[in-house]
């Protein structure tokens, strides 16, 4: 057989498994528990929302919004012309959540139930959930349940009756960007918020500034975004409250990130006193007591618009040298009685006692852990990343701990294939039950350095969504093997697309293109 044929044959074969699953529960990512029919339904062209019995007011418009994107989903922009009257129709949703409140609090409860009957007069879905965000998510599940039929033009629900009854494994199921690298606009960060909703992730990591820049409005410091890359690339302070009110009415959390003392040499370009030396520019001096201000000065303008439990203050790749060979600071150690390694340690605890000060819960990266664990704030959350290993010494220790091991969840290694990606484990080796609950969850990171707004989205997916069943859909519900999900998550990624989002084939490597001519899900 010649590789084409082979190819065909192997493609063919996934494009049947598709259309065996589209009959069956091909939902991404799984659902707790399920249970489904064989009758098919068909949605009223009056598709409503209805919220008999619900204890919360909807005051700010969170489900009413949530509601008309979903149809909007479903309807994926075909003309809806046929006749969807008579026996079998679908007439609306009934959402019933019971608590009042619509806080996107760290941990809140996000469970939900769902229920398609196959019959009634009239028939309705029904939504049950302690929040609205669970409601979020149900939402979300029926979109996929719906499909366009090209014969009676009218959006029908196959294989009722459903019975649906879901919540996540992890709290954190996170996404990070990075604007400092290329910068990327409000539009883009808000297209990947929306893309994250599909696959119920809930908090983007937003690593804002690094050394190349520094595109933020900082009131409190207004010259800091003078290290912006230019004068358009650029992000005020207002339009990082319109990006996180995006987001909180998705259900998903901000999370921002500044990183000190390294990463930070755009700082200096506005403030060249936060240098060491104008010839020796990175880490942050750590002699000078306006440094401290101005973390401060951050930190608190960050409270009034990012309001999450946490705050991120990095922490990571620390080169200590220009505080060795700058004379006034490498005298401040001396005075101090610090060496360079004591200085790095000094300066990330002062920095957490800053952001508790504001409230937050301070997440640093590995790097701290594994040089001063033992004196990090026990409010701290240590993000992971350089390889396996670290998460069991974390919890062991007591701390918290976010997985983002760079071998497999980095979106920027684009020779991470989206298997590695499945059957990343947050808790290998990990058996103690309440070891495993510091476990907070895990996080997928799209660093910069070659993405931009032409090729982020390619570059995310499908391979978070990968990521994305990991950290929702209970142990005993993933696959043991990625081959078993290949057909589900093709058509996911199908659907990504059919949703405007630019999610690259599952073959190949990260970011890559079709190799030929052919069906979506053949590829």
């Amino acid at each position: 057989m010649s590789a084409k044929n082979l190819r065909f044959g192997l493609f063919l074969g996934l494009f049947l498994i598709c259309s065996v699953a589209v009959h069956g529960i091909d939902l991404w990512p799984m659902p707790k528990s399920v249970s489904h029919g064989s009758k098919t339904l068909y949605v009223s062209r009056e598709f409503g929302l209805y919220m008999e019995g619900s204890n919360y007011s909807d005051g700010l418009g969170i489900l009413k919004g949530a509601f008309e994107r979903m149809v909007d989903l479903v309807e994926a922009s075909h003309v809806i012309d046929g006749n969807s009257s008579g026996s079998g129709v679908l007439s609306g949703v009934n959402v019933v959540v019971h608590s009042p409140e619509d806080s996107l609090n760290f941990g809140v409860d996000e469970s939900y139930t769902l229920s398609v009957p196959a019959y009634g007069n009239p028939i309705h879905a029904q939504i049950e959930a302690e929040t609205v965000f669970g409601a979020l998510h149900a939402l979300q599940t029926f979109s996929q349940l719906c499909s366009f039929n090209f014969v009676t033009r009218v959006v029908e629900l196959r294989s009722a009756p459903w019975t649906i009854s879901d919540l996540p494994r992890f709290p954190y199921r996170g996404l990070l960007i990075d604007t400092s690298r290329h910068y990327l606009p409000v539009r883009i960060i808000k297209g990947v918020i929306d893309a994250m909703t599909f696959s119920k992730l809930n908090v983007l990591h937003w690593h804002i500034v690094d050394t190349q820049s520094f595109p933020i409005e900082i009131p409190s410091y207004p010259r800091l975004w003078n290290g912006a890359y230019s004068y358009s690339e650029r992000y005020t302070m207002a339009d990082a409250v319109d990006i996180v009110q995006y987001a909180e009415k998705r259900g998903v959390n901000v999370l921002a990130e500044i990183d000190v003392p390294g990463h930070a040499l755009s700082w200096g370009v506005g403030y060249p006193s936060l240098w060491p030396s104008a010839s020796c520019q990175e880490p942050l001096d750590i002699s000078n007591e306006f440094t401290f201000k101005v973390i401060d000065g951050i930190l608190s303008d960050f409270s009034k618009v990012f309001k999450f439990k946490f705050v991120h203050l990095g922490g990571d790749e620390v080169d200590t040298s220009c505080w060795t060979i700058t004379p006034h600071v490498k005298a401040w150690l001396n005075q101090h009685h610090m060496n360079e390694s004591d200085g790095y340690r000094y300066f990330v605890l002062r920095a957490q006692k800053i952001a508790i000060s504001h409230g937050y819960d301070v997440i640093n990266w590995e790097e701290t852990f594994n040089n001063f664990g033992n004196k990090l704030s026990p409010r701290t959350v240590v993000h992971n990343w350089l390889g396996g290993g670290v998460a069991q010494r974390v919890v062991a220790a007591g701390l918290r701990c976010i997985v983002s091991n760079q071998d497999k969840w980095y979106l920027d290694h684009l020779d991470a294939k989206w298997e590695g990606f499945y059957m990343n484990e947050p808790l290998t080796n990990i058996s103690k039950p309440e070891q495993q609950k510091l476990v907070i969850g895990g996080e997928v990171c799209m660093w910069g350095e070659h993405i931009d707004a032409s090729d982020i989205e390619q570059t995310i997916w499908p391979r978070a969504a990968a990521a994305a069943e990991r950290l929702w859909s209970p142990l005993d519900k993933l696959a043991s093997d990625p081959k078993q999900v290949t057909a589900r998550l093709a058509r996911f990624r199908c659907l990504l697309n059919q949703r405007g989002v630019a999610a690259a084939p599952l073959a190949g490597l990260g970011r890559a293109a079709p190799s030929e001519p052919g069906s979506c899900i053949k590829q």
